[in-house]
């Protein structure tokens, strides 16, 4: 046998036999912002990425799997890589909540800086700036006016605002009408009037600059 076949003999060996990094082969990616390792299921603090089946709209108009494609850039992102979190708190539906890094980097805000999640406001500031540059880009979720995860689970997925209250944590309106885009605030006379249909266009905002940053102004 030759020195070269030799050598591809011990490297097969070593790809069949090498030792496997126990907490990178447990890593198991749920959806775009939740993991398992260990048999614990983690929740990445501060973000909320679209969820598995949302479809969102490209600057042409045009569908695509944003739940998917958020999704895969997790496993992009862990794949091979050891995954470490650290814990901060637990949900109400026993999550825990982490800030995650894999390769040294906050998946957090990898996500929310590729436009892959949004920001999760109302409970935490953590990615606000890089949310900020992602929509400035044109990224991801900010190539049109999408519908955030949080709203799309209070809508049950149908795209309209099936309740009088608003999304929680972020209580602004943004309404479209022949007036043009106004946002709402719930000290608004008109606030309790306004419903919003997310088909159309209409979002909901975590703050005035937040609405006037997309287009909205505040009614005369």
């Amino acid at each position: 046998m030759t020195l070269k076949g030799l050598r591809l003999i011990f490297a097969l060996a070593w790809v069949l036999f090498a030792p496997i990094d126990v907490a990178i082969a447990q890593t198991q990616i749920v959806d775009g912002d939740t993991l398992k390792i260990g048999g614990i299921t983690y929740r990445l603090n501060g973000i909320d990425a679209p969820e598995a089946r949302q479809k969102c709209k490209d600057e042409a108009g045009r569908d695509w799997s944003c739940g998917t494609e958020a999704t895969e850039d997790l496993k992009r992102l862990t794949r091979w890589k050891r995954v470490t979190c650290n814990p901060l708190s637990k949900d109400q539906y026993g999550r825990t909540i982490a800030v995650c890094f894999a390769g040294g980097k906050d998946l957090g805000s990898e996500l929310v800086s590729s436009g892959l999640a949004w920001a999760y406001r109302q409970y935490s500031m953590d990615y606000v700036i890089q949310e900020d540059a992602a929509r400035l880009a044109g990224l991801g979720i900010w190539q049109a006016t999408n519908t955030p995860a949080w709203e799309y689970r209070r809508q049950g997925s149908t795209g309209k605002d099936t309740t009088s209250t608003a999304a929680t944590g972020c209580l602004i309106k943004g309404n479209i009408s022949s007036s043009g885009k106004i946002y709402h605030t719930p000290s608004s006379p008109w606030y309790s009037r306004t419903k919003i249909d997310t088909s159309k266009g209409e979002r909901w905002f975590c703050s005035e600059a937040e609405a006037r940053a997309a287009g909205w102004r505040a009614p005369r």
